[in-house]
Formats: C-alpha cells, sequence, structure tokens
C-alpha cells in the first residue's frame, strides 16, 4: 500500500539535499544570536572537525582542480560556520565559566585538559604556534598563489582560445569539442578566480582567532574578579583553559581548511591522482631510495646520534627500493617471456612473381625520421594517428569529397626530427619539429618573448619558438599560439592536402559522388553522364574548382550547371565559369563572410581591353616587361588587402577571368580572381585598387 504512494516532491531526497545549503546558512546565524547549550555545542565542533577533514579528504582524492568547483563556497560557509562557533562558545564561557571546566562542553573541556594537560601557559604557547603555522606559512602562501594562479588564467584565455581554433581549423576536433574546452577554460577561470578571493576568507578567519583569543581572556579575568568575586589566579586559570580550549577546537579545523586551499590551489590542472603521482614521484624511483638508505645507514652509525631510529629507516628504504627494483625486474621478464611465447615467423616459400607484387603509389603519404616514430605509435602513446583521422574528416567536409588515407612509415634516409609529405610518390612538402618542446607561433601582437630555439611554422610560414612544456602557459599568456609536434606536423599536413585537393580527385572519387547524389537525383546523373558529358571533362571542371580554391561541397549544383551548358559547349573553361556562376554566393562568401560591401581590385579600362583582345585571339602569353610590372601590381594590391585584414579579389570580365586565375596562381598567391557575372546581385561592392600598365592607382 505504502509502495504505490507517492511522496510529495519536497520529502524527495534530491529535494533534502538542495535545502541543506539554505538550512546551513540559517543555523549559522541562529547560532550567531541564539544561546546554544553545551551538548549542542559538542555536537557542532565535532560536525566542525568532521566537515573539515572531509574537505581536505575530498581535495586529495580529485583528479583535477574543477572536480571540486563547488570548494570556494564550502570554503566560505565553513569559515561562517566556525565564526558563528565562536562567537556561541564565547557567549557560553563568559556566562557560565565559573561554574566548572565543562561549562562550554565536554570538546572545549578536552582540548584544554587532556590535549593541553590543563596547563594554559603551554595552550597558549601551542595555539600561537598553530596560528603562526596557519597565517605566516599556509594561509599567506596559498593566497599568494591564489592570485598569482587567478592572473595567470586570465591572462592566458585569449591564448588558449586561439589554440582552439586552430585545431578547429585544423580539423583536429570537431566544434562540439571545441566547446567543451571552451567551458573547460571558462569554468577554470571562474574557479581560479573565486579561490583568488575565497583564500582571504581563511586569513581573515586567522587574525579573528587571534582576536578573539584575547577578547575572551580579557573578558573572562574581567566577568571573574569583577562579577563572580573569583581571585585573580583562579579567574586565570579557568577561563584561560576555557579560551584555549575554544581557541585550540576552531584553529585545528581551519588549519586543516587553510591546508587544502594550498593543496587545491598548487594542484596541476591536468587529471591526476594526486596520491598516487606523489608516491611514484617522490618514492617511485629505486636509485633515490637506495641513495637515502645508504645515508640514513651512514648517520646511523655516528656515535651519540640516535642509532636505532636512523637505522630502522635505512632499512625500510633499502627494502623499499630492492622491492621496486625486484618489481621492475618482474615486469620486464614477464614482457619478455610473453615474447617468446609468439611463435616463430616461418620463412615462406618463393614463389612466381605476378601483377600484385608491384606496389601502388601511395596517394598521400607521410614520412618521418626515427625520432618521430612514438609520434606515430598509439602503444607509445602517440596522438599523431588520431590527429591525422581529424584533418581528413575536417578536409572531406570542408572540400566536398573523401579524402584519401594517409600511409605513414619511418624513413631513416631522413633526418631523426624530420618529416616529409607526399601526393602520390612526389614529395610536396617537409619540415622538422621538436617531440621534446612545444612550438609558440607569433600571431602577430604578443606582449613579449619567450626564451626558446627560433623557427618558422611550416604550416603557415609565421615566425615561431620551439619553448620547454613547462613554458607553455607563460607563452599562452603572451599571446602566443602553443602547439604541439602532433599539432604542428598534423596542421602541415592540412594546409599541404588542402593545397593539392585537386591532385587527390580522380575518376573514381568523382564516379562515388555520383553514385551518391543518384539515391537522391537519378534523373539528374543520368542526363549528365554519358548523355551530355564524359566522366573526364567532369573530372577535369571538378579540380579546376579545387585548384582554384573553391569546394565541391554543392555537388549537385554543380552538376545541374554542367548538365544545363554541356550540352552546348565541352570546353573545360566554358563549364567552369558557368559552374562558378553557380556557385557565385558560395565563393563570394567563403571570401568576405556575410559582410555586405566586398572590396575588389579591378584592372585599368587600357589594360582589360588588351587582355580580352589577346583572349579573343587565342593568345594567352603576355609581353615579359608587361607581365612582370602586373605580378608585382597585383602583389602589392594583395599585401596591402591582407594589411588590411580584407580579402584579395581581383574583378575581372568572364573572358579573362581563367587566364588571370591561372597567372594569379603562378607568382600572386593569396588573391582571388572572379568574374563580374560571379557576384550575386545583394552584394554591393567597394574599388581599393585599380591596375594599370605601369602602376597600381589607389581609388
Amino acid at each position: 500500500m505504502l509502495d504505490s504512494v507517492k511522496l510529495p516532491a519536497f520529502f524527495q531526497r534530491s529535494s533534502l539535499i538542495g535545502i541543506g545549503g539554505p538550512l546551513l546558512v540559517m543555523l549559522v546565524l541562529a547560532m550567531v544570536v541564539l544561546p546554544l547549550p553545551a551538548a549542542i555545542l559538542d555536537i557542532l565542533f565535532t560536525f566542525n572537525i568532521t566537515l573539515s577533514i572531509a574537505v581536505i579528504l575530498s581535495v586529495i582524492y580529485i583528479r583535477k582542480p574543477l572536480e571540486f568547483g563547488v570548494f570556494p563556497t564550502v570554503l566560505l560557509l565553513s569559515t561562517l560556520l566556525r565564526l558563528a562557533l565562536n562567537i556561541a562558545s564565547t557567549r557560553v564561557v563568559l556566562l557560565e565559566g565559573h561554574t566548572g571546566g565543562d561549562a562550554a562542553g565536554k570538546v572545549i573541556q578536552a582540548f584544554g585538559e587532556f590535549v593541553i594537560g590543563g596547563n594554559y601557559a603551554v595552550g597558549l604557547v601551542v595555539f600561537a604556534i598553530l596560528v603562526i603555522i596557519n597565517f605566516v606559512v599556509v594561509t599567506k602562501g596559498a593566497t599568494r598563489v591564489s592570485e598569482v594562479t587567478a592572473r595567470f588564467t586570465l591572462d592566458a584565455m585569449p591564448g588558449k582560445q586561439m589554440a582552439i581554433d586552430a585545431d578547429v581549423n585544423a580539423g583536429l576536433i570537431d566544434q562540439e569539442e571545441a566547446g567543451a574546452r571552451r567551458e573547460e577554460i571558462r569554468q577554470e577561470a571562474d574557479f581560479y578566480g573565486a579561490m583568488d578571493g575565497a583564500s582571504k576568507f581563511v586569513r581573515g578567519d586567522a587574525v579573528a582567532g587571534i582576536i578573539i583569543l584575547v577578547i575572551n581572556i580579557v573578558g573572562g579575568l574581567l566577568i571573574g574578579t569583577l562579577q563572580r568575586d573569583m581571585s585573580f589566579g583562579a579567574a586565570v586559570e579557568r577561563y584561560a583553559l576555557l579560551t584555549v580550549g575554544d581557541g585550540l577546537v576552531a584553529q585545528i579545523p581551519a588549519l586543516l581548511l587553510s591546508t587544502a586551499v594550498a593543496m587545491i590551489v598548487t594542484r596541476m590542472s591536468r587529471s591526476q591522482d594526486m596520491g598516487q603521482e606523489l608516491f611514484q614521484q617522490v618514492f617511485g624511483q629505486p636509485r633515490v631510495l637506495t641513495f637515502t638508505a645508504a645515508v640514513l645507514g651512514l648517520m646511523g652509525m655516528i656515535p651519540g646520534m640516535p642509532n636505532v631510529a636512523f637505522l630502522l629507516l635505512a632499512a625500510v628504504a633499502g627494502s623499499a627500493a630492492w622491492l621496486l627494483h625486484k618489481r621492475r625486474e618482474e615486469v620486464a621478464a614477464a614482457v619478455q617471456q610473453e615474447q617468446q611465447r609468439e611463435p616463430p615467423v616461418q620463412p615462406e616459400a618463393p614463389r612466381e612473381l605476378d601483377w600484385g607484387d608491384i606496389a601502388q603509389v601511395d596517394p598521400v603519404g607521410l614520412e618521418v625520421g626515427y625520432r618521430l616514430v612514438p609520434l606515430v605509435d598509439r602503444a607509445q602513446g602517440g596522438e599523431l594517428m588520431g590527429r591525422i583521422k581529424g584533418v581528413r574528416k575536417k578536409l572531406s567536409q570542408s572540400l566536398g569529397f573523401l579524402i584519401s588515407a594517409v600511409h605513414i612509415r619511418d624513413n631513416l634516409e631522413l633526418a631523426p626530427n624530420q618529416y616529409r609529405i607526399s601526393i602520390f610518390g612526389v614529395p610536396c612538402a617537409e619540415a622538422e619539429v621538436r617531440p621534446d618542446r612545444e612550438l609558440a607561433i607569433n600571431p602577430g601582437g604578443v606582449s613579449g618573448t619567450v626564451q626558446g630555439q627560433e623557427a618558422v611554422d611550416p604550416a603557415f610560414g609565421m615566425p615561431a619558438v620551439w619553448i620547454d612544456p613547462a613554458s607553455r602557459e607563460h607563452a599562452q599568456t603572451m599571446g602566443y599560439t602553443v602547439a604541439d609536434s602532433a599539432t604542428v606536423i598534423a596542421t602541415h599536413l592540412s594546409q599541404t592536402l588542402k593545397k593539392h585537393a585537386h591532385e587527390l580527385l580522380g575518376h573514381q572519387e568523382v564516379q562515388n559522388l555520383l553514385d551518391q547524389l543518384a539515391k537522391s537525383a537519378p534523373k539528374l546523373v543520368e542526363d549528365l553522364t554519358p548523355k551530355t558529358l564524359p566522366l573526364s571533362v567532369i573530372v577535369r571542371v571538378l579540380q579546376q574548382l579545387l585548384a582554384e580554391q573553391v569546394p565541391i561541397r554543392n555537388f549537385r549544383g554543380i552538376c545541374e550547371a554542367l548538365a544545363e551548358h554541356g550540352a552546348r559547349s565541352q570546353d573545360i573553361d566554358t563549364l567552369l565559369g558557368a559552374v562558378r556562376v553557380a556557385l557565385g554566393r558560395q565563393i563570394v562568401q567563403e571570401l568576405n563572410g556575410m559582410a555586405e560591401e566586398l572590396p575588389v581590385v579591378t584592372l585599368a579600362p587600357d589594360l582589360e581591353s588588351l587582355l580580352v583582345q589577346l583572349t579573343q585571339q587565342g593568345s594567352a602569353a603576355l609581353e615579359p616587361g608587361l607581365a612582370e610590372r602586373i605580378q608585382e601590381s597585383l602583389q602589392a594590391a594583395t599585401r596591402d588587402q591582407e594589411m588590411r585584414g580584407e580579402p584579395a579579389v581581383l574583378l575581372v570580365p568572364g573572358e579573362i577571368r581563367p587566364m588571370l586565375a591561372r597567372f594569379a596562381r603562378q607568382g600572386v598567391p593569396g588573391l582571388h580572381v572572379l568574374a563580374h557575372s560571379e557576384i550575386p546581385e545583394d552584394k554591393q561592392l567597394r574599388l581599393v585598387q585599380s591596375v594599370a600598365r605601369n602602376t597600381t592607382q589607389a581609388a
């Protein structure tokens, strides 16, 4: 019967947990105002100690600071609870302290009599030492670390955001993972910013503990001698013991929380088990323990030293070193046995050669030197394979066809840190990386310099520095984009594949695209090929689009344009012009985004007429001097547009666009040649320069 009764939401577990925070705040406020009996104080003091122990253990066992994101709030609430308990216990001590040592509860009595032996002078010394440790050592250091960490975390945010954008552009991560990383950066900045303020609570609490102790002793002496007719000595002994016991009960949880603050702000941001890492890094080396045992043994044999203690610890350290050494030997022996269990490879009988023995050239190849092999070996923690997979996925989505798999192999003819990228067996790019370093790339506008080996980013040619991994945060703070060796290679590979995408698109790839399109538009594919155009012509047009940095994602629109104009002409330039007109909005948007105005460079009327006349005569050859002047003018115009942060677009008549596009690809990288008919009707043009026969004229 009871099982069928649904409890109200207020009584459900989640609701009860949810009211815990507000209830604690109300209890803290109540303790400040209402007098509490000694039994309730015992429970609350015990709860305060329990809470402090739970908090410091939580800090030890979390894998990274952000897993305890509510820590600054917990720190504030625990500090308020401790101060409220100080006020409540002070009230009881001053009102009922004359009645006996248990007037303020058994907990304060135990700390006043058992912990310090009933000697208030010893208690004052112990309390002073605890306050000095808490205030001068732990709290002051934690506060300074919190301030520095918060400042560096906030300063490093732009560099981290740029690194995420670079990974997205290189195809190393997708938008979902990029969003998760940005959210983690924001949470990290909020957490350390909150810790910067929360650490001040602990420091203020230590100061308040000293002031409360002085007030309690002075107030107790005045009340005991003037109101309770106690002798000065009896009042000092009674109230000093109660006050010291009260102070120790408050300072021990305060010291635990201060230690928790120091531990959480001095931890590294990466995920790690602190206890395991601490043991492995401090006691995980047999050589260290061996030398420690030797030093302890020598000190233990010196006459007059505590020989038993030193020799006992030397034996413990030596035994631990021996056990670690034996364990490593057992692991190595197990690995060797496993390798020996594998059956030996039987040599194959020689056979006759056939056509299958002729190796095909890989479409995309990556050769690495022997020091870069760990980057591609997943067994050694190499991340390059995963990065390359992300690059292929990103490029395939952006270009519109499946990028061929990358065949990776080592090459002993290369330098140890060198790699080479090849397309169909022809080397296209090569560079060197430092696996033990990270590349800090200067995107422009950095606020300082970093120490390291100067280099050049192989993907974009920007100035860079190979730095120590420990300097990553510092470099990001100054505006550098920092990438590891695997990211550098993957980004370089991405740019190389994008540049040579037209070489990777062949007949089989285009046929696969047509097969996919036939599932949704079978009639279009049937009318296009082979009825209207042969497959070879379609391949040539698509290759030309990719060579001009135009993605073929809108494959249906391309096929519709080819089907429409293919019946009248099979000339590649004519069909390419028709397709570009159909893709005009996509081309312009990729160059200039959603901006309403497109800045363009044009040709002077006399130069334009000359080029049109040459094209109509079937001659694409320019007089060498004129070609050189045009190239210099276009290069200058392109540099000016790049300095303004705008795309470099040359707007020309459709009949001369193919000739100038080939001319720009050879001598003016970064310049995009568009025909008048490719500009959408709703796009406004802004003339920035005009290229004449002799000079470039600003508009």
